[in-house]
């Protein structure tokens, strides 16, 4: 999975940010606010491979266990991919 390069991170005061560019500014009104952990899952969505790879990082990052960092991560990828904000 990567992400659509339609849509771009970016932090203001201290939030962080989805904004869609390009196609996508068209297409989806409006721009998506993003949490700590989702920012963190968006930023190393280029480096890993997998979702597992992702929640692996996460327990190493957070104080968390794997069980439910890859539930985490995979309940937001899923709402990602649904928006179109990434791709495999």
């Amino acid at each position: 999975m990567k992400l659509n390069y339609d849509f771009v991170m970016r932090e203001i005061a201290g939030d962080k940010f989805l904004v869609p560019v390009g196609e996508a500014a068209s297409v989806f009104d409006g721009i998506i606010t993003i949490n700590e952990l989702g920012a963190f899952i968006i930023e190393n969505l280029p480096a890993c491979g997998s979702l597992e790879e992702i929640a692996g990082k996460i327990t190493q990052a957070y104080d968390i266990d794997s069980v439910s960092a890859l539930a985490d991560v995979m309940e937001f990828a899923k709402s990602l991919e649904e928006a179109g904000i990434i791709i495999e």
